[in-house]
């Protein structure tokens, strides 16, 4: 189809190649540069949608992202198949194929229609009145078909094929926005030499320059001029420019999240490509330039294909030649909408009239268009668009009240003004101020460090916005450490300036009206459903939002926030401001959880850690289990063992001779400073001041409602030095708790935190003869029992590389933990392998360490301990320092019901069958015979059998468990009942005699 919509040397598109597409199956060409609205506008396609609730026709709204209408489904295969693109931001490619949304059995007659006919059931809020008889109904009727019209398109039915990327980047200097004020605060900043980066959501900088065609720069057009100072800038080393990127979520500490569309307006995208890529940007200094958006005008059927903001018909004109019809009217309450007047006039469009509800304005846009005879109408509403699937006609009235005239039309472009974009500083939790004078919410107070310039500051004319973007930018740059720059303030030699415009409902749609004038298009909210709203009772804006649904679109309300937020004041009786403005949130537009999830999907959903032994445990045949991120070596079976005689082995031989244990995944921090000790002091229940340095103490951390939050050995390597381990699991947070802490409580101390979990690899050799393996590879440390007792760190050489050699235990046997620089964690370990051989070692995986440690009744935070357990449920009390007089928790640890009698106490259980073995997390009862439910008076957290006690054993948390020693207890299971007798903790050697081999 030969496009009949292409304005013959119009727009900046004149020497692009042909673009062939489909829509809806149907073949069209464009050009390359055009979107996919501008290709369908050139080829008179206005129809593109149906709305969501009453599925009436729908066509262009803007020429960006704001749009609420033209939502497509981007078709590349069968896999790529991406619903709700914005077709005035999807930019065309030769061979694109794309379909309308939300329609059944085609475009031009949908069925889903009849809502329109029968609206006056599908009022506002009819979702919380309806569906509610016959109440058997819902599960078998009413949901089910809720849920199939739920949502707009059609989400993709296989994996996608693409991948996403993403990057972490730093800058002096971020700005966000393109345009003219975007520009200009780049320019200044990158002058002084600071790292500046520019986004714009645009295929091309330049905004709102793309059609003010009364806009001149430094004495050139304004599309010119941006892209003269856009190559300038691409010419420095410092500046890194972002095009099709939007800035989604502005977050704590300047942190600005970023999506780049990198490939959707490809033909054919590298395999090497990304689809998009993820920006997560930490700036020092953030200028926001975002701009402005246009509104609509609110009249009854504002909603028809054809009827389209003013802005984007000099969009679609100035930039893409495209004329969005070939007798257009105008309805306007301010002085852009002149302008695409008379750009279209000059263009050789037919403007029918000009509607302008204002009674008497005055200006040089209004003289030109009424030089180039143009009719324009004062004091007038546009009070009913005629047509349906394209409007054909205005109807025009006194705004007063009168007789009404009908105008033939076949588009009709509107603006009630603009309101400055402030959803990227209101995210940054900045306040927004409402200016009485210009009736526009404008940036108030701020709450990070950042600036906004231009439309988005509510700042008016092109002259003002270059003077005070260049202004921020620089000013931002200094602050950031930059130096003078010495560039020229861009001369703004002519532009365009725009009165205030209206807010609200137009005549003909003001109070005591029936008729369907749109606020949200997208969703179907009227201003007579806004009005309803009120008038059950939604005072707050945030309520009148979710019972009218208004503003929650994809579009979250760029173009209806504040007709509804003026329609609501006025029902209620009250100024603007007190009735307060919806909630700016993140993102703000759509963002694909591809660009979210990045990488991390399939095998890399959540990333594998391997220790530097794994791929010796992988080639002796051990089986691994996943603890938390890492693979850890369960079990080492040897022959045809089974797990079960594979540990009980692997304990036997531990405690007869010895075993090698990867204990790499341990969390390891190092806590350094002059004030290291007492930063221990505060964070852990023992008492650390007087630690000497090369030894070491358990120790307890709890959170501040006194309840045990990790545990671990720390050592002491020097007075401002300790190197502190942590569960596995808890390594990630308990680092985060610590820096938490020192930030925001402790921030007098001198203290620094560094994870060391990953730099370390850690060989635990235990049993009877763990120092004869060792002692033989050791350097530099006396190695007896009187230089290094139990609960010592020595550093020294092993195998020749370096050593933080622990004596410790967490088998009750002699025990060493082998911390060496991780590269090395391999060699080191087959050199202690090869010793232990002599010695009749084995190696032992996880499933072991449970039996041992469980033998000696040592818990494992996290098992044993479910986050209400305090160091006296746990039998720790040794382990809280009684003359401290402050630590994390130790006020919690006083709160009466952690002091109370019959509190869950962790103690152990011997099955009165030593045969059978209990099942972790299994309840117990006093009473079996009682009724059901029973008292469940605690459960039981570990259970193993033991070849070393020759039975089973087991540690729980039972009511006042430490009253109840000796006494026989039930835990009923689906088999029958299990009697378990009540007992200390320790099962095996209960002196301690071991440790000492």
């Amino acid at each position: 189809m030969t496009p009949s919509f292409r304005i013959s040397g119009a727009g900046r598109l004149k020497q692009a190649k042909t673009a062939r597409f489909s829509f809806d199956g149907q073949a069209y060409t464009g050009v390359d540069g055009d979107t996919l609205a501008s290709a369908l506008l050139a080829n008179g396609v206005h129809l593109v949608g149906r709305s969501f609730k009453y599925h009436r026709p729908r066509g262009f709204l803007s020429a960006g992202a704001e749009e609420p209408n033209a939502l497509v489904q981007i078709v590349r295969d069968d896999a790529r198949k991406t619903p709700n693109v914005r077709a005035t931001v999807q930019e065309l490619y030769d061979g694109l194929t794309a379909n309308s949304q939300n329609r059944w059995p085609s475009l031009a007659f949908d069925v889903g229609a009849v809502n329109d006919i029968a609206s006056p059931l599908f009022s506002a809020g009819f979702y919380y009145k309806t569906f509610m008889w016959p109440k058997a109904a819902w599960k078998s009727l009413y949901e089910p078909k809720i849920r199939a019209a739920a949502g707009l398109g059609v989400s993709p039915d296989k994996p996608d094929p693409d991948h996403y990327g993403a990057r972490y980047a730093h800058c002096e200097v971020l700005v966000l926005g393109g345009g003219a004020a975007g520009i200009a605060a780049a320019l200044a900043a990158a002058e002084t030499g600071v790292r500046v980066i520019l986004a714009d959501e645009q295929a091309e900088f330049g905004g709102s320059l793309r059609f003010e065609a009364g806009a001149r720069i430094d004495g050139e057009d304004g599309f010119a001029w941006a892209q003269g100072a856009i190559a300038k800038l691409k010419a420095m080393d410092n500046v890194r420019l972002l095009t099709r990127t939007t800035a989604f979520g502005y977050y704590a500490q300047n942190f600005v999240g970023l999506v780049e569309r990198v490939s959707d307006h490809l033909q054919n995208p590298g395999s090497d490509l990304p689809r998009e890529r993820l920006w997560q940007v930490r700036a020092k200094r953030v200028v926001l330039a975002t701009g402005a958006i246009e509104r609509h005008m609110v009249f009854a059927d504002n909603d028809r294909p054809g009827v389209m903001l003013a802005s984007a018909a000099r969009t679609y004109l100035n930039h893409y030649g495209v004329a969005v019809g070939r007798n257009v009217g105008v309805y306007t309450a301010n002085d852009s909408a002149y302008a695409a007047a008379i750009d279209l006039k000059k263009a050789g469009v037919n403007i029918a009239a000009i509607v302008d509800l204002r009674d008497n304005p005055t200006g040089a846009a209004i003289d030109e268009a009424r030089g180039l005879g143009i009719e324009i109408n004062f004091g007038r509403a546009v009070v009913r668009a005629g047509g349906k699937l394209r409007v054909s006609s205005m109807t025009v009235q006194p705004k007063n009240g009168g007789g009404e005239r009908t105008i033939p039309v076949d588009a009709i472009l509107m603006s009630a003004g603009w309101t400055p974009s402030v959803h990227l500083f209101s995210q940054s939790r900045g306040k927004v101020a409402f200016n009485e004078e210009t009736r526009r919410f404008v940036p108030g107070t701020y709450a990070q460090d950042c600036i906004s310039v231009g439309a988005c500051n509510g700042t008016d004319g092109l002259d003002a916005t270059v003077d005070e973007a260049y202004a921020a930018g620089a000013k931002a740059a200094k602050e950031a450490g930059g130096k003078a720059g010495k560039g020229a303030k861009p001369k703004v030699d002519a532009g365009e300036s725009w009165s205030r415009g209206m807010l609200g409902a137009a005549p003909g749609a003001g109070q005591g009206t029936t008729v369907k004038a749109f606020v949200d298009f997208q969703n179907d909210v009227t201003a007579k459903d806004i009005r309803q709203a009120v008038h059950e009772g939604m005072h707050s804006i945030e309520h009148v939002k979710r019972f009218t649904t208004n503003g929650m679109a994809t579009d979250q309300g760029k173009t209806s926030n504040m007709h509804g937020l003026a329609i609501a004041a006025e029902t209620l009786g009250k100024p603007i401001p007190q009735v307060g403005l919806t909630t700016f949130r993140a993102p703000y537009t759509p963002v694909t959880f591809g660009s979210i999830v990045g990488h991390a999907r399939g095998a890399l959903f959540d990333p594998t850690r391997k220790t530097a032994i794994h791929p010796w445990a992988a080639a002796q045949g051990a089986v691994f289990e996943d603890v938390g991120q890492w693979k850890r070596a369960w079990y080492f079976p040897r022959g045809a063992e089974d797990m079960h005689a594979a540990v009980d082995r692997e304990c036997v031989t531990v405690r007869k001779t010895a075993g090698l244990f990867d204990a790499s995944t341990l969390g390891k921090i190092e806590v350094v400073g002059p004030d290291a000790a007492k930063f221990m002091e505060l964070l852990y229940t023992n008492p650390w001041e007087k630690l000497e340095p090369g030894r070491c103490r358990y120790g307890i951390m709890l959170r501040e409602d006194g309840f045990i939050y990790d545990d671990g050995v720390v050592g002491r390597l020097a007075p401002d030095r300790f190197h502190v381990t942590t569960t596995t699991g808890g390594a990630p947070r308990v680092m985060h708790h610590m820096e938490d802490y020192l930030q925001t409580e402790f921030p007098h101390l001198n203290v620094w935190l560094t994870s060391i979990t990953e730099q370390w690899a850690v060989i635990a050799v235990q049993g009877p003869k763990s120092r004869d393996i060792i002692a033989p590879l050791v350097e530099g440390i006396d190695m007896s029992d009187e230089a290094l007792p139990h609960m010592s760190v020595r550093e020294g050489r092993i195998c020749g590389v370096p050593t933080r050699l622990f004596r410790m235990s967490f088998t009750g046997e002699r025990g060493f933990e082998v911390n060496v620089p991780a590269d090395y964690g391999q060699s080191v370990w087959e050199a202690l392998w090869a010793e232990g051989q002599k010695h009749g070692a084995c190696a032992y995986g996880t499933e072991s360490m449970h039996v041992l440690r469980a033998e000696k009744g040592y818990i494992i935070v996290g098992q044993d301990t479910d986050g209400t357990v305090t160091p006296n449920d746990a039998a720790l009390d040794w382990a809280v320092g009684k003359k401290k007089a402050d630590f994390v928790g130790i006020r919690g640890l006083t709160r009466p019901d952690l002091v109370a009698k019959g509190r869950k106490q962790l103690v152990g259980l011997k099955t009165k069958d030593p045969k059978v073995v209990l099942e972790e997390g299994a309840q117990i009862v006093e009473d079996p015979g009682q009724a059901i439910p029973m008292k469940m008076i605690g459960h039981v957290t570990s259970s193993y059998w033991s070849e070393n006690c020759g039975r089973s054993i087991a540690l729980a948390l039972v009511a006042g468990g430490r009253d109840r020693m000796g006494k026989t207890l039930y835990v009923p299971m689906p088999n029958g009942t299990i009697e378990v007798e009540v007992t200390g903790m320790v099962f095996f050697d209960e002196k301690g005699e071991r440790l000492n081999g």
